[in-house]
């Protein structure tokens, strides 16, 4: 495989190869040895790649985290910043996120306009992401930082016309995310209409909560499922493989 990241998720989508990433938010890992065998059941595991950020960042270090995980494992590191002091160059691959379901200007174009300046002099992939929550409550954490109202679930018309209007913008991949903590992740239909409509690698989060709730996910359209709050809460990938 090449260096560059998006292509090869490009070509995963193509082969119909399909990939699971964990989410690690530097809030919630644990630290010292028990982040080491952390790290390394994520090495052993069926993960093809690591997700590193958050929606709220109050103590965590994700330089660091970054740093461990690119030490400990061979996996690409990908950022998936909620603020720009959440990016770093030691990473392989930045998401520059737009939250593209929301009307929060800050969101959309104005924090990175503040992060702009510092990733254009970083060697690291950088790749245009539309960002859209979809879901119906109760409230997520991403929701509340972000300030804004989620797609309905039940609505896939509008996370359709939402995601073609991100890529004719210009945007390079779409990321449909439940939020942390969701109850429930994001309906087959939405997924599938969006992959339907657009021809950027899909990713996936939020609420899924094992191998049969990813399998359903990819049966959709998923090119990347991403987990994070059910491995934060168990770290244990036996549920994530065919039973």
């Amino acid at each position: 495989m090449n260096n560059n990241w998006l292509e090869n998720l490009k070509i995963s989508k193509r082969q119909n190869e399909k990939r699971f990433a964990v989410l690690l938010d530097p809030d919630k890992i644990p630290t010292g040895e028990e982040l080491y065998k952390w790290l390394n059941e994520i090495e052993q595991s069926r993960a093809t790649d690591i997700l590193i950020g958050g929606s709220h960042l109050s103590k965590g270090n994700t330089e660091e985290l970054v740093k461990n995980a690119k030490k400990q494992t061979s996996l690409p590191v990908v950022l998936f910043p909620g603020s720009p002091e959440q990016v770093t160059e030691h990473a392989d691959v930045l998401l520059f996120l737009s939250l593209v379901s929301g009307r929060n200007a800050d969101l959309l174009i104005g924090r990175h306009v503040e992060a702009a300046p510092l990733i254009m002099v970083m060697d690291i992939e950088t790749i245009a992401t539309a960002y859209l929550l979809v879901g119906d409550g109760p409230l997520t954490t991403a929701a509340y930082i972000t300030q804004t109202l989620p797609i309905p679930s039940a609505k896939p018309e509008l996370a359709v016309a939402t995601a073609s209007a991100a890529v004719l913008l210009g945007m390079q991949a779409i990321y449909l995310d439940a939020g942390s903590g969701a109850a429930n992740s994001i309906p087959t239909e939405v997924v599938s209409a969006v992959s339907n409509a657009v021809d950027v690698p899909i990713i996936v989060g939020g609420g899924i909560q094992d191998f049969e709730g990813m399998e359903r996910v990819w049966a959709a359209g998923a090119d990347l499922v991403v987990l994070g709050t059910v491995l934060e809460k168990v770290r244990d990938f036996s549920q994530l493989t065919p039973s």
